[in-house]
């Protein structure tokens, strides 16, 4: 029998809010300099594979050296060379000491909930979550495993979040800003209010990405991540990611992801390497235009409301600007006439393309009341501010003015 422990289930994770991570890779690095160079070097990699840029090693098993010297990465289902890479770097950019990859970033959120919560246990969130983690969180989890979730009332309120935790509550989990309203929650302040119980705090990072938003930095413990969105920034990836303190980090790994088995594949992480080089320099002109076309839909008399943390009269804008950079590259509107006047608006765009993701290159809209969020109870869309009319819009790269042009030409036909 081999007595290396990487092959057995390790101790589960234990949060201790007294314990802040103090290895993290890379932050003696900028930004911009750790998604160029973080968790690779062309000369420190393996003899075999010395390459300017990292390798794709396309196999999903690893030869024993001899019977009792085991490989690692041993098989695909833990990890990859090259998915080693992408989960180094993904942890130097969000300021975390280790990282987990998925499937895709509701793979990522299940894997998360499945590897912390048991049954009895609940999970204290908010109405303003992707809708398909709100499906995890009002059916898959409470009806098959037995964990409740607690979705607060007022959530730009700490109080509020403080009064949802008990005895029984595992995780604080939130998601700002949220999709696809925009709304900011004040993640040192609900950090504060976990910790105070013992409680760790996951924050969704997807809509921001780590180029313009901290989590870990004022006060999250993890950080989901939809590789899909920003990250990639071209719908060519499926993917997700966890970042947080190693010992949950391997807790996922090799107690959920090992048999779940769902993995994020060496092609799509090779990709996602090469992607990550200009995340910066993506998330600095998707909020540049974002910001110039919230303000142009603010002034237009066919648009009954816009959410966008950059304009004036965001609820959370004062907050925006302390926890964030810049605003982003997402926005929302609101058409006249409902449900109907959406679907107009959105059918005669020329240039803006109708699709389910966010975060590309390409300027591309959905409707959130019929896609993303039809599981919710129109109650529930309500509470979140999604209106029937609502119409979500991800700012792409294009000339701004172009872009005006399309939006100005549908509303106005």
């Amino acid at each position: 029998m081999h007595d290396d422990d990487r092959f057995f289930m390790r101790d589960a994770w234990v949060f201790d809010p007294e314990v802040r991570p103090i290895s993290i890779p890379d932050l003696n690095l900028g930004f911009d300099t750790r998604a160029l160079h973080a968790g690779f070097h062309p000369l420190e990699s393996v003899e075999d594979f010395r390459s300017f840029v990292p390798p794709i090693v396309q196999s999903v098993t690893y030869p024993y050296v001899s019977f009792d010297e085991i490989p690692y990465p041993v098989y695909g289902r833990t990890q990859t060379p090259t998915t080693a890479v992408l989960e180094r770097r993904l942890a130097a950019l969000e300021g975390g000491q280790a990282c987990v990859t998925a499937a895709s970033g509701s793979q990522a959120l299940f894997h998360l909930l499945f590897t912390l919560a048991r049954p009895g246990d609940n999970v204290v969130t908010s109405l303003n979550v992707y809708g398909e983690g709100y499906k995890q969180a009002t059916a898959i989890f409470p009806e098959r495993c037995g964990v409740d979730f607690r979705f607060v009332e007022e959530p730009a309120i700490a109080a509020s979040w403080d009064a949802a935790i008990d005895d029984a509550t595992v995780l604080v989990w939130l998601e700002t800003p949220s999709n696809p309203c925009l709304f900011v929650t004040d993640i040192a302040a609900v950090a504060a209010v976990a910790h105070a119980k013992g409680v760790p705090l996951v924050v969704d990072n997807t809509t921001a990405t780590p180029a313009l938003q901290k989590p870990m930095e004022l006060g999250a413990d993890i950080i989901l991540l939809s590789i899909t969105k920003f990250l990639c920034g071209n719908a060519t990836v499926l993917g997700g990611a966890i970042v947080g303190p190693e010992p949950l980090v391997e807790d996922v790994r090799w107690n959920t992801t090992e048999f779940v088995g769902a993995v994020l594949p060496p092609f799509e992480a090779w990709l996602t390497l090469h992607f990550l080089e200009t995340l910066s320099l993506r998330m600095a002109r998707h909020s540049a235009n974002a910001q110039t076309i919230a303000e142009f839909l603010v002034d237009h008399p066919r648009v009954e409301h816009v959410n966008y943390p950059g304009l004036p009269d965001h609820p959370q804008r004062d907050l925006a600007q302390r926890q964030m950079s810049a605003g982003g590259g997402m926005l929302s509107f609101v058409a006249p006439g409902g449900m109907e006047g959406a679907a107009q608006v959105i059918d005669r765009f020329e240039l803006i393309t109708h699709a389910v993701t966010f975060g590309t290159s390409r300027t591309i809209c959905m409707h959130p009341p019929t896609i993303t969020h039809e599981h919710m109870t129109p109650d529930e869309r309500a509470k979140a501010g999604i209106a029937d009319g609502l119409i979500r819009l991800s700012v792409g790269l294009e000339d701004v003015d172009d872009l005006i042009r399309d939006l100005d030409g549908a509303l106005e036909r």
